[in-house]
């Protein structure tokens, strides 16, 4: 800190229409649109710094990180600019801008701080053709609940100016602490760049038997693992955890590096994106293999000759198997919670545990308020996230070490142990279809026609002949969630088609570009008995598939001929 004391300025602006958060306070763009409109980057991270009360705002702590895709270091240095003309008194930043998203909420649970911004579109593509996003989670550290992105969307359209320090420059290389002196502020300006790493493999080192698990990837008889992260954040975790801590072999982890376009490839862990890794476990050398989404919080775990795992099965496994993890021995499961289309899977685990499921509106923000009350243990959603109390975040890798720590407790393959947990709780097939890239007028009448048509009394009975399958429709709705914690009601989220065999069909809207929308469409069937376990999900759900086209006519108005992405 040497020199005169750096100006602040206050820039004026025009607001923009379109800042709305998607939920839990993030904002998902195409990049262009963050690097070429003027102000749009500075607009919203003035709103999200204004939706802090001033009497928390000032003097305080933050957390910043990103997952390393293209503009975050430009967007890193605005932020911290921003920040400190803000009265943000101090910024913890990982180092070269590297945060996981769930380091992120580790670090500002770990030190109290009022909240963290996150520089990620999470599995989107990057690069300048791809998507940048900015997600604000709060003290929590979960993701801001809906009242505070309301507040954000509100500043930012009638924000008329903005406050910066354009001439503060950091080092986001250099471990350690920078200090700044600013004009008319008491206290300098602190930025900290950590390892990105350290502080949240100090707190897996307190949740898992780090000793067994090395055991296993190192003993006799050696379970060989392939863990691809997808040139996203992942990276410097993967390395320092699996492999410097916990002796797997440096060649278990691949695309390691992380990119600023994540390799031309999209970073989304799932049988459709993650194809290095599925072709790698599919010769059989590896008997267990793991994929990383971009910012670390979703993942994929396949066993032996690809053996897929689904996140719901994984979720509901998880569950039954959380004895072998040191944590949960020591305090105990509470409760579950899952997103409504998720599958039922966890739902029969928690009946034999005697434990109560809390079935949310998809958005991790609604399970933040669970664990934060007690009365939510683990959770997760169909889209390959999974957590715990341990943070307010999904965690991919702690996922992954909870596998493995079943794997050596149980000393079964991974296929072995979903073909018990499937033996003992039953299976349940299950896919998501997504029309991804719609006009968002074109989803809004197709979802409102699919309303007034299963909503309609006489919906209720109605019976599909498919083949020779017939379903009678015992109950529908449009979800809606009381949260049982503060009484807030959140509508509209998603359509439900619950048939007598407790089959399902789930319709949702998902807007997460704000561009462009995306229509979810989820089948799920139920079977009990074992010798009908070895189907193909595709195929049992067919006749399920069927009577959503058909109802919801999405083929004919939408001119597509199938889905985008089935998971």
């Amino acid at each position: 800190m040497e020199g005169s004391p750096i100006p602040v300025l206050t820039v004026p602006t025009a607001p923009y229409e379109d800042q709305r958060p998607t939920g839990g306070g993030g904002l998902r763009r195409p990049t262009g649109l963050f690097e070429g409109q003027r102000n749009y980057l500075p607009n919203f991270i003035q709103s999200v710094l204004s939706s802090i009360d001033l009497r928390d705002r000032q003097g305080c702590t933050m957390v910043v990180g990103s997952d390393g895709r293209y503009f975050s270091r430009t967007a890193t240095e605005i932020v911290v600019q921003m920040a400190a003309a803000n009265g943000i008194g101090r910024l913890i930043i990982g180092q070269n801008g590297i945060l996981s998203t769930p380091a992120v909420s580790c670090i500002i649970r770990k030190i109290k701080a009022a909240g963290g911004i996150i520089l990620t579109a999470s599995h989107c593509p990057g690069g300048p053709g791809g998507e940048f996003g900015v997600k604000f989670n709060v003290a929590n550290g979960g993701p801001a609940p809906d009242v505070v992105s309301d507040k954000i969307y509100q500043i930012s359209k009638t924000i008329e100016e903005y406050a910066i320090c354009p001439d503060l420059r950091i080092d986001l290389s250099r471990l350690g602490r920078q200090e700044f002196d600013l004009e008319n502020k008491f206290k300098p300006f602190r930025v900290e760049i950590v390892d990105p790493v350290d502080i949240y493999l100090n707190l897996l080192r307190t949740i898992f038997d780090f000793n067994a698990i090395k055991s296993l990837l190192t003993g006799p008889g050696q379970l060989k693992i392939r863990v691809d992260a997808m040139h996203g954040v992942m990276g410097p975790y993967v390395r320092k955890v699996l492999c410097d801590e916990l002796g797997a072999p440096a060649n278990s982890a691949i695309n390691c590096v992380p990119l600023e376009d994540f390799g031309g490839q999209h970073p989304d862990p799932n049988l459709t994106y993650a194809t290095t890794l599925l072709e790698a476990m599919k010769g059989g050398e590896y008997g267990f293999g793991a994929a990383f989404d971009a910012d670390g919080d979703r993942y994929m775990i396949l066993g032996q000759n690809g053996f897929f795992v689904s996140p719901s099965d994984s979720l509901a496994i998880i569950a039954a198997n959380l004895s072998c993890i040191p944590y949960f021995r020591q305090i105990g499961v509470r409760g579950f919670g899952r997103s409504m289309p998720t599958s039922m899977a966890l739902d029969r685990v928690a009946k034999a545990m005697k434990v109560p499921v809390y079935e949310t509106p998809a958005g991790w923000r609604f399970f933040s308020n669970l664990m934060d009350s007690g009365r939510c243990s683990l959770c997760g959603e169909e889209s390959f996230g999974t957590g715990s109390d341990h943070l307010r975040e999904k965690d991919g890798l702690w996922a992954v070490l909870i596998w493995l720590s079943i794997i050596a407790a149980r000393k079964q393959s991974v296929e072995e142990i979903v073909r018990d947990h499937w033996a003992k709780f039953g299976r349940h097939y299950y896919c998501r279809f997504d029309y991804e890239g719609l006009e968002p007028k074109t989803t809004y009448y197709i979802m409102r026609d699919l309303e007034a048509l299963v909503t309609d009394k006489s919906f209720i009975g109605q019976q599909f002949a498919v083949g020779s399958h017939v379903y009678s429709v015992a109950k529908t709705d449009s979800f809606e969630y009381v949260d049982p914690v503060d009484g807030t009601v959140t509508k509209k989220q998603g359509l439900r088609i619950i048939f007598s065999d407790a089959s399902r069909l789930i319709f949702r809207l998902s807007s997460s570009s704000g561009l462009r929308a995306t229509i979810r469409l989820y089948a799920e069937s139920y079977e009990r008995d074992p010798t009908g376990h070895d189907q193909e999900p595709q195929a049992v759900l067919s006749p399920l598939i069927a009577i959503a086209l058909k109802i919801s006519q999405i083929h004919e108005r939408t001119g597509r001929r199938g889905p985008t992405v089935i998971t």
